[in-house]
């Protein structure tokens, strides 16, 4: 998959545990990890608006595109 997820990073840099971030934006831990790992096949913009909100950041901050295929 050329997406990749730096939520773990952003998280870290942030000091905030997934717990907090899951419940803040409405979703289950479960889901947030596997959103984490890059599991998921979508994501709602309502929840990526809500993400950047509680972290401060862009969308571009937490999905990186890159192209294996170049």
């Amino acid at each position: 998959m050329p997406i990749r997820v730096t939520l773990d990073r952003i998280l870290e840099d942030r000091g905030v545990k997934s717990k907090d971030l899951a419940a803040h934006v409405g979703i289950t831990e479960a889901n947030l990890s596997l959103l984490k790992q890059g599991k998921v096949k979508g994501v709602r913009f309502a929840t990526l608006a809500a993400i950047c909100r509680y972290l401060n950041c862009q969308p571009g901050d937490i999905l990186i595109f890159e192209d294996d295929e170049v």
